[in-house]
């Protein structure tokens, strides 16, 4: 199924808030639908048409899986609470964890994220409240790193043969497929969104299981949770396309206190792109690259080694898994 790309220079964001607007009235007609909110610039454009369209008719939510960034849920929440969307917090945490234990495959980490969200969660979610339709922020870039085998976005179906309503039991609609990120952030500026919303670096459909490398556990998520915090707080004024903390699987040697101490690897990727397709590495400072160094093996003290990427894309990927 090919995919007309609406390209920045040739989008009218008014214009394509109102045909789109119309297009999910339509669609949906009568029935109900809902939506999940990551706080993500995609999802966020997704939930604030779906409203504009639909109203009481849909029903947002946020899944609170154990991945997400700290204080994620409770903060998109109210942000979306200021903008008139009640948005609804589903504790889901153990459903994932458990999906995830003893998988290491990149893919199949993945596999696990997809299925546990479309079908233990959504699934029941759509069931309880007989809606029909699921909204999602797929753009184009997921759809091509998808069909050329780079990598399996969570959110992409049909273009794999993959009929959701034959799987899940819902039909997906996705406004912004004929999109790319730039083209999404000038749709999310014109729908009033906030620009800490609008203007946020991407965050991966796996959330932090895309940036612990081998088996993901509450533990590892909770060290690479607080070098997330660490990066973003230093790198947010760098003006990057985006920037991230990776956990690696093996153990590496360091000393603390004058004695042997093995402990875990953090490397930092920050990325120069336009629309995630291609990437070159941020030429940091040694300044900034030292302060993220001292603070992360000073901070998480199961942390003795930070590295930064200096791979472009390709043959490196933004995310690590």
């Amino acid at each position: 199924m090919e995919i007309k790309e609406i390209i920045l220079e040739e989008l009218t964001p008014k214009k394509f808030i109102e045909e789109k607007v119309k297009d999910i009235s339509s669609k949906v007609g009568s029935n109900f639908a809902i939506n999940a909110l990551s706080g993500g610039v995609d999802s966020s454009v997704v939930t604030m048409l779906g409203h504009e369209a639909l109203g009481a008719k849909l029903k947002t939510y946020f899944i609170d899986n154990g991945l997400m960034r700290e204080g994620e849920p409770e903060h998109v929440v109210s942000i979306y609470k200021n903008l008139g969307v009640n948005v609804e917090i589903i504790d889901a945490k153990k459903v994932f964890f458990d999906a995830l234990k003893n998988v290491t495959d990149p893919e199949e980490k993945r596999e696990a994220v997809t299925s546990s969200f479309y079908k233990n969660v959504f699934g029941k979610l759509v069931k309880n409240n007989n809606a029909k339709y699921l909204f999602q922020g797929t753009i184009l870039t997921d759809v091509d790193e998808t069909v050329a085998g780079i990598k399996r976005q969570h959110n992409v179906f049909e273009q794999l043969g993959i009929d959701p309503e034959e799987a899940f039991g819902y039909k997906i609609l996705e406004p912004l497929v004929q999109l790319r990120k730039p083209a999404v952030r000038e749709v999310g500026k014109a729908l009033g969104l906030p620009e800490e919303i609008y203007n946020r670096p991407p965050f991966p459909g796996p959330a932090l299981a895309a940036r612990v490398i081998g088996e993901v556990s509450p533990e590892k998520i909770e060290t690479v949770r607080k070098a997330t915090v660490i990066v973003e707080e230093e790198l947010k004024n760098s003006g990057a396309f985006q920037y991230l903390a990776i956990l690696h699987e093996d153990k590496v040697t360091g000393i603390r206190d004058g004695n042997r101490d093995f402990g875990s690897q953090i490397e930092i990727r920050c990325w120069e792109s336009k629309d995630a397709r291609t990437g070159s590495p941020t030429r940091l400072s040694y300044d900034i690259l030292e302060r993220l160094a001292e603070r992360i093996t000073t901070e998480i003290p199961k942390v003795v080694s930070v590295t930064y990427n200096i791979t472009k894309k390709p043959p490196s990927t933004i995310e690590a898994v």
